[in-house]
Formats: structure tokens, C-alpha cells, sequence
């Protein structure tokens, strides 16, 4: 019996001890691992700070105030940078300017044409004046007139008159020479030639001139001068920026217009010169304008394809109203070679006018004799330097009178 008993309370024990096992792995399972103690304690939470609105004298458990009740602060404005609500103002138009009266601008410009010019005149009255006019001489005054670019049949003929004419006068006094060779000289240059720009269609459309030349020859200035030798004269303007081939081209021909208050006309660049032509004739008309000044792009005489789209711009600006003038620019300082340019032009438009530019740069002022000659068209402005004012009408006695000095 004691067995049986000691058995039992066996058991119980062992019974006792598998449950405390189990329950302990149990329990090792569910708690996490005990870590060391740090030297310094860590915070994982940030310690409390007052709420928005909350004042730290204030105590929290005072009554709160609605929203009504609460005062907005008053924005005060900042002295270093002060808040405008005003718009920026628009820039300023550009002032419009008053161009120089075209009465007597060569007159003014006398001086500076004859200080280049002279050169010719007092060549050949020294020669004019040796006692003894032999055949070496006269060809001398050949020699002069050729270095001046006069042109062979010119100077030719000039000589002729020169010899006959020195001849049958007999005594030769300096004012006697001076007075016989201005007056050849004016008969080379022609004084009987119609100069005056058209600027009346006798239409009801406006007048059209059309600007054509060389690059470089100075086309693009020469009509923003031209701009203003019409404005100082009365007539209204309206500018064609055809010259869509070259970058800066129609935004200085917009310079210009906005000097004197002429509109301008223009399209994105590289676009068709003969649409915004056609355009600028087109805004003329609608505006009532005087004259419409189209700006072709610069052309180089052996460029076929060029040459035939100059054509193109003249014959669709003539779907509007006729051409009232074709002025080809022309450098005076080329020489010769601005008579092969003006050659060809001649073939692709009907040039009625030429304008010769830095007459003032050259000492060859016999250019103006040789392209009237090869033209048959007459000389109507010159520039004589790079100011907005000096392009001037083309005088043959001032001019003449500069050749020869005083």
C-alpha cells in the first residue's frame, strides 16, 4: 500500500514538473530579450511644447476665446523690402524724332564732300593751267579722269570739248579755266535730268518705292534714311522689312521707323520677301499712308536665283499699284565694279534711280558720270557719312562745285 502511494505522489511530481517546463518555454517565447541598462538614458518621445495659441503664462486650464473674440495682428511693412501691388510700368516709347529739312543739306554737307572730291578739280585745272598744253599733257587729264572712274567715252569726249574749247579761248586765266571747266563738267554730270524722287502715285494708292542693291552697299540704312528725308518733307510712311535673309535686317529697319514714327512691316525670318511686300504695299493702302519703302535683301549680282526672286518681289508688289520708283544702291567706293552690278539689276528691274553711298570715303567721284552713262537713269541721293541725316538729294552744281574747290 505505501508502494502504491509513494508511486502516485511520484507522478504527481513528474506531472508537475513537464507543466512548469512547458509554461516557462512558453513565457521565454512571449517576453523579449532583457537588454543591459544604458549610462545614459534615451527619450523616444519629444517633450511636450504648447499648442498653437497657447501662452506660456497663460494657465491651460483657463477659458478659451472663440474666434470672434480673437484679434488678427496687422501686417506691418517691411522697410528693407516693401509690397507693392502696383503693376511695373510699361517701358516708354521711343521719342520721336525730328529730322533735318532736305533744303540745303548738301549745302551743309558741302565742306565735307569737297574735302574728298577736290582731288579731281584741282588735278585738272593744274593741268589746265601749264603754259603749254602739249599732247603729253592732255593725256595726263585722260590719265585723271580715268583714275577717277569717269568712264573711256566720257572722259573722251569730255577732253574733246576741253581742247576745242581751250583753244578758241585763247588767254587762259585761272578764272577763265575755272569757269570753262565747271561748266564742262556740269554738261558730263547733266543738269537737265529729272532727280526727284517719286514720292506722289497720282493714285489713290500710295507711292511704292522699292529699295534694291548689293549686300553691303549700305540698303537696309540707306532706307531708314530715306525714312526721314520723306518725314522731314510731310509725307507719311509706311516700311517693308522684305529683307527677311539677313538676321538684324528688318529690326534695324524698325529702328529707323520708330526715330521719325513710321510703322513697319515685317515677318519671321527666312519667310517669303515678296508676302511681306506685298503685306507692307497692302498696309499702306488701308493706312493711307504717302509711301511705302520696301527693303529687299541684299542680292550678289552672279547669284542667278536671287537675281530671279528680286523679279518675283517687284511683280507681286504690282498686283496692288505700280512701282513709282526702283532705287539701286549703289557703294561709291567700288568703283568699276558697281557698274557690272548695276548691269545686271538693270536686266531683272527697271532701275529709275540710283543712290551712291560713302561718296564721302572715295576720291573717285567720276562714278557718278560713269553709272548715269551705263544706266541711262539719273543719280537722285548720295550719302556722305554714317549720320541719320546725310543722305541729301543729289545737286549736280553743288556737286560740281566741290569737285573743283573753291
Amino acid at each position: 500500500m505505501e508502494i502504491v502511494i509513494l508511486a502516485v505522489v511520484i507522478a504527481v511530481v513528474v506531472v508537475g514538473a513537464i507543466g512548469g517546463l512547458v509554461v516557462g518555454s512558453r513565457k521565454k517565447k512571449q517576453l523579449p530579450e532583457a537588454k543591459a541598462p544604458s549610462a545614459t538614458p534615451t527619450i523616444t518621445a519629444p517633450p511636450a511644447e504648447p499648442h498653437v495659441g497657447d501662452e506660456a503664462e497663460t494657465p491651460r486650464d483657463e477659458a478659451r476665446r472663440t474666434i470672434e473674440e480673437v484679434d488678427l495682428p496687422v501686417a506691418e511693412p517691411s522697410a528693407s523690402a516693401p509690397v507693392t501691388t502696383e503693376e511695373p510700368a510699361a517701358p516708354p516709347a521711343p521719342e520721336i524724332e525730328t529730322p533735318e529739312p532736305t533744303a540745303g543739306r548738301l549745302v551743309r554737307l558741302r565742306t565735307r564732300l569737297s574735302r574728298s572730291q577736290n582731288a579731281l578739280g584741282k588735278g585738272l585745272l593744274t593741268l589746265l593751267s601749264r603754259e603749254h598744253l602739249d599732247e603729253d599733257t592732255w593725256e595726263e587729264i585722260e590719265d585723271t579722269l580715268l583714275t577717277a572712274d569717269v568712264g573711256v567715252a566720257p572722259t573722251q569726249e569730255l577732253v574733246e570739248r576741253l581742247r576745242e574749247r581751250v583753244r578758241v579761248l585763247g588767254t587762259r586765266t585761272p578764272e577763265d579755266l575755272r569757269a570753262l571747266l565747271r561748266e564742262e563738267l556740269l554738261t558730263l554730270v547733266g543738269t537737265d535730268l529729272d532727280r526727284t524722287v517719286k514720292t506722289e502715285s497720282g493714285l489713290e494708292t500710295p507711292a511704292i518705292v522699292m529699295v534694291v542693291g548689293v549686300n553691303g552697299t549700305g540698303k537696309t540704312t540707306t532706307t531708314g534714311k530715306l525714312a526721314r528725308v520723306l518725314v522731314a518733307d510731310g509725307r507719311s510712311v509706311v516700311l517693308g522689312a522684305a529683307d527677311t535673309f539677313r538676321a538684324a535686317a528688318a529690326d534695324q529697319l524698325q529702328t529707323w521707323g520708330e526715330r521719325v514714327g513710321a510703322r513697319t512691316v515685317r515677318g519671321p525670318e527666312g519667310g517669303d520677301p515678296a508676302s511681306i511686300a506685298f503685306d507692307a504695299v497692302k498696309e499702306g493702302i488701308a493706312e493711307g499712308a504717302d509711301v511705302v519703302l520696301v527693303d529687299t535683301a541684299g542680292r550678289l549680282h552672279t547669284k542667278t536665283g536671287l537675281m530671279d526672286e528680286l523679279g518675283k518681289v517687284k511683280r507681286v508688289v504690282e498686283k496692288h499699284a505700280p512701282l513709282d520708283e526702283v532705287l539701286l544702291v549703289l557703294d561709291a567706293t567700288t568703283g568699276q565694279n558697281g557698274l557690272v552690278q548695276a548691269r545686271v539689276f538693270a536686266e531683272v528691274v527697271d532701275i529709275t534711280g540710283i543712290v551712291l553711298t560713302k561718296l564721302d570715303g572715295t576720291a573717285k567721284g567720276g562714278i557718278v558720270v560713269a553709272v548715269q552713262r551705263e544706266l541711262g537713269v539719273p543719280v537722285k541721293l548720295i550719302g556722305l557719312g554714317e549720320g541719320a541725316d546725310d543722305l541729301a538729294p543729289f545737286e549736280p552744281e553743288a556737286f560740281v562745285d566741290a569737285l573743283i574747290g573753291d
